[in-house]
């Protein structure tokens, strides 16, 4: 079968899976679930505080996953809800819960810094080529029609 895809794309897309496979190693290594690597990440982003539907549109991952992976932090003692206006409830990191992110969370994000830097100038480029990328994929999405 003949593929319409080119090369160029093919090797980005490769690159996009390996980057998934290194942060595959990295949850291995750390010996957490990626899910709850991701939550952890984005309570660090966002602050203590937020919501699980501000952790959904942070980190692009669906209500039932990051809802799973509060319940199993929430378990383990690393975070403690507390209730807000309405129905809201807010995510705050417990003592283990710092911790944890101490251990395990800013690590990786200095990683990335340190690899995202290392691109100097050529990070701004990436950022544009990716985000023209998306917006165009995006757009190629909304012309689907559902079933």
């Amino acid at each position: 079968m003949e593929t319409i895809l080119s090369p160029e794309y093919l090797e980005f897309n490769r690159l996009y899976k390996e980057e998934s496979d290194i942060y595959r190693e990295i949850s291995l290594k750390m010996g957490t679930p990626n899910s709850a690597i991701s939550i952890l990440y984005d309570l660090c982003l966002l602050g203590g505080g937020c919501t699980q539907k501000d952790i959904c549109e942070s980190s692009f991952l669906s209500k039932q996953t990051v809802n799973s992976a509060i319940k199993k932090l929430l378990a383990d003692g690393h975070i403690y809800l507390e209730k807000g206006r309405g129905r809201s409830t807010h995510i705050y990191l417990t003592e283990s819960g710092e911790k944890l992110v101490d251990e395990k969370i800013r690590p990786v994000m200095e990683m990335e810094a340190r690899a995202f830097s290392a691109l100097g100038e050529d990070s701004i480029l990436l950022n544009k080529l990716m985000g023209a990328y998306l917006a165009n994929l995006r757009g190629e999405v909304q012309k689907l029609q559902p079933r």
